[in-house]
C-alpha cells in the first residue's frame, strides 16, 4: 500500500486541532463556571489579578489564560490578558443573543455518555434524553436560548402569516418539547394577552420550566405538564411550536398527527429544526459536523429509546420534514426564515 505522507500529516494536523478543541471545551466550561470570562471583561488583568477577582488560584489561572490565548478566546499582551469587545459579547452574557460557553457545557455533558453510546452501537438500544448528565439539559438551554432571544420574537414569529397579530390580541399556544421553558417564557413575556402551555416528557425539565416562568413573572400566563409530544393536552390552539426537538422524538409522525388535531382550523405549527440540507453531501460543513456529532451521541439514541423507535437525526433536512408533515395531514409547508444554526418552517392544515 502506497501511503502519501503529506496526506497523513494533513490528517494528523486535523486530529491535533480536534484534540485541542476537545480539551479546550473543558477549559471554556471552567471559564463559565468560575466566572473567569465575566471578570476578565472588567478590564485587562495578569493571572494574579484575575485570580484575585474570582477567588481562584493564580497558578491555575495562568495556565488557563495561556490556553485561552492560544485558542483565540482571549487577548495576550506581555503577560497581561484581556477580552476584545467581540469576545466579551460572545463569552460573558448568558442572557444575551449569543452565549458560546453554553454550547460547550452541552457538548461536554453529552461526551460523558460515551460508554453508554458505545454499548448502544453494539446492541441497537437507545439512550434516553433523561439518562444523560444534567449538564446536557443545562447546556442545551444555555446554547439554544441565546438563539431564541436573538431571533424568535423579532424574526421567526413575524415570518408566519398572521400569527403575531393573533398573539397580540390573545392566543392559545402549545410549546411542545419545551425543555426548561426558555421559548415558553419568551413568548409569554412578548405577548401579555397570550397564554402558553409547555410540555415535555422529562419531569425534571418541567420542574425547572415552572421555576423559570415564576422567576420571569409569567407563571399566571403559562402552564406546564409532563407529557410526550404524542399526548400533550388541549385543543383549539392558535399556534403549536416545536423548537429543535422533533428530531429527538421516537415517533415524529405521531407527534405531527397530535399537533394536527390540537390546532384550530386556522392554526399554525411553527417547526424549528437544525439547519440542514437533504443529503449528506449538502451537510458536509462545520454546522453539519456539529449537528451530526450531537446526533450520534445524543439525538439519535434518544429517539431510539422511545416508543416508535424512529430517528430523523439532527440533519434530517426539509424533504424529510415535509414528508412527516404531509403524512400527518398538513397541506401547507414552507421554510419562512432561518439562522446560521436553524431552519424555520410554517406548517398549516
Amino acid at each position: 500500500m502506497a501511503v502519501d505522507m503529506d496526506k497523513v500529516m494533513e490528517l494528523v494536523g486535523r486530529a491535533v486541532g480536534d484534540v485541542g478543541a476537545t480539551l479546550a471545551a473543558g477549559n471554556v466550561v471552567l471559564g463559565h463556571r468560575l466566572g473567569l470570562y465575566k471578570a476578565l471583561a472588567e478590564g485587562p488583568a495578569t493571572p494574579e489579578e484575575l485570580a484575585a477577582r474570582t477567588d481562584t488560584t493564580p497558578r491555575y489561572v495562568a495556565e488557563w489564560l495561556a490556553g485561552q490565548a492560544a485558542g483565540g478566546y482571549v487577548q495576550h499582551d506581555d503577560g497581561t490578558y484581556s477580552l476584545s469587545e467581540e469576545q466579551a459579547f460572545a463569552l460573558t452574557n448568558p442572557d444575551g443573543p449569543l452565549y458560546v460557553p453554553g454550547a460547550f457545557v452541552l457538548a461536554t455533558g453529552i461526551i460523558r455518555s460515551e460508554p453508554r453510546i458505545t454499548d448502544a452501537f453494539r446492541t441497537g438500544a437507545g439512550v434516553g434524553w433523561h439518562e444523560h448528565h444534567e449538564d446536557v439539559f443545562i447546556g442545551c438551554e444555555a446554547f439554544f436560548r441565546a438563539g431564541y432571544i436573538a431571533h424568535l420574537v423579532d424574526e421567526w414569529l413575524p415570518a408566519l402569516d398572521g400569527v403575531v397579530e393573533k398573539l397580540q390580541r390573545g392566543a392559545r399556544v402549545a410549546d411542545v418539547g419545551c425543555g426548561h421553558g426558555a421559548t415558553t417564557v419568551l413568548m409569554a413575556q412578548a405577548f401579555p394577552a397570550t397564554t402558553v402551555m409547555g410540555s415535555d416528557y422529562h419531569d425534571a425539565s418541567i420542574e425547572m420550566a415552572r421555576k423559570r416562568a415564576a422567576d420571569a413573572g409569567v407563571a399566571e400566563r403559562t402552564g406546564f405538564e409532563v407529557a410526550g409530544a404524542q399526548r400533550f393536552s388541549g385543543a383549539g390552539y392558535d399556534l403549536v411550536t416545536t423548537f429543535d426537538c422533533l428530531h429527538d422524538m421516537g415517533d415524529p409522525l405521531g407527534a405531527a398527527r397530535r399537533i394536527r388535531t390540537a390546532l384550530d382550523a386556522d392554526g399554525t405549527w411553527l417547526l424549528v429544526e437544525p439547519a440542514a440540507g437533504d443529503t449528506v453531501a449538502d451537510n458536509l460543513t462545520p454546522v453539519g459536523r456539529l449537528y451530526y456529532g450531537a446526533s450520534t451521541l445524543c439525538c439519535t439514541p434518544a429517539a431510539r429509546s422511545q416508543e416508535g423507535g424512529y430517528s430523523l437525526g439532527a440533519q434530517a433536512g426539509p424533504a424529510a420534514l415535509r414528508q412527516v408533515a404531509t403524512d400527518a395531514g398538513f397541506t401547507r409547508f414552507r421554510r419562512v426564515t432561518g439562522s446560521p444554526l436553524n431552519d424555520v418552517y410554517e406548517i398549516r392544515p
